[in-house]
């Protein structure tokens, strides 16, 4: 195991891009929790829309496709987060290929802003998606390790775009000596998440399932695809310690590691879990012409275990359990008229 002891000072200024979304106001909060006073939050959404907002960072509102606003966000960065970009669960991802492409705009002027304002260290978001889909055609797939990106056969759209950015990544450290890390993110869910609107990913779109079932009295539920298809799933909390823990770490320069959860389930498998929270059981039915991804993908954590020692803290079912309340208190305030992290304000 190796970590580096450099951290920056309470009061240097860290960036994160995309911090009105759901990770990126996760690690906004983890930064404020340590004790830093120096946190820009940056997204194009505007504040009041964010899905979580913290007063005691400084907030602004610009969209970092644009390189104007990379420079303005960047100032006097020495760590910058780049966790913004636009996308969502797989109705989204293949439905608008291009939107999702053109997030290489954000990676492209943000890493070239931070270079430029002398920022210390520069972590990118990239994805699971990066990795070549040949080999996830089994739902009783193999765990994917790092190298498994080559020879590349990303996913279209949103999987090449972040494999370009990872290289982007490399090449600055490679030419420019840029401290840069890369995370390729297996499948985050947790409270203060997308749980409805079309960009919301399986956990939290199932529970919300279950919970409009119950509410309307008729125990059915919609499933994409046969069921059968696979995923990990992480933790919000279990993504942000990983998160800090590879921007810290020097053995991780510009090095693309995976970080998720190895805790391999189906999605009817993943449906039961939510049902138990509901304390109910739906009748299923099937949409195989619903969009439904690869047929299997599953993290190995063989890497981050032997350089960070991390491993997720938390188990599937229990995350579920910590989902599913908040995902219901959203679905009830919502029903009464008041407005939900998810809803455009009037």
């Amino acid at each position: 195991m190796s970590q580096t002891d450099y951290r920056a000072a309470k009061d240097e200024l860290i960036l994160v891009g995309g911090a009105g979304g759901f990770i990126g106001g996760a690690l906004v909060r983890h930064f404020v929790d340590l004790g830093y006073t120096r946190i820009r939050a940056v997204d194009k959404k505007p504040v009041e829309m964010w899905y979580q907002h913290l007063p005691e960072a400084e907030s602004l509102c610009l969209d970092l496709s644009d390189e104007e606003n990379c420079i303005k966000a960047c100032k006097d960065a020495t760590e910058v987060y780049n966790l913004a970009a636009d996308m969502g669960g797989m109705g989204f991802i293949e439905r608008f290929r291009v939107e999702c492409l053109r997030s290489i705009l954000i990676n492209t002027h943000l890493i070239e802003a931070a270079n430029k304002a002398g920022a210390r260290r520069y972590f990118y978001a990239s994805s699971a998606c990066a990795y070549n889909t040949d080999l996830q055609k089994d739902p009783e797939v193999r765990a994917l390790k790092e190298s498994d990106a080559y020879p590349a056969m990303a996913e279209r759209g949103y999987g090449w775009e972040k494999l370009l950015s990872e290289m982007f990544c490399e090449e600055y450290w490679a030419e420019r000596k840029m401290m840069t890390f890369i995370a390729r993110f297996h499948n985050v869910y947790g409270p203060w998440g997308t749980w409805d609107g079309g960009r919301e990913k399986a956990p939290a779109a199932l529970c919300r399932k279950v919970i409009e079932a119950k509410d309307s009295g008729k125990h059915e539920i919609e499933i994409w695809g046969d069921g059968a298809q696979t995923r990990s799933f992480m933790y919000i909390d279990d993504c942000i310690k990983g998160i800090d823990m590879i921007t810290h770490c020097d053995d991780l320069i510009a090095t693309p590691i995976n970080l998720g959860s190895s805790e391999l389930v189906s999605i009817n498998e993943l449906v039961s879990i939510a049902e138990g929270c509901g304390g109910v059981t739906l009748e299923r039915s099937y949409k195989l012409d619903a969009p439904r991804g690869v047929a299997g993908r599953n993290s190995d954590n063989t890497m981050i275990q032997d350089i960070l020692a991390w491993q997720p803290d938390t188990t599937l079912r229990d995350g579920i359990g910590k989902t599913y309340p908040w995902i219901e208190e959203q679905y009830v305030g919502r029903k009464a008229g008041k407005r939900v992290v998810t809803d455009v304000p009037l």
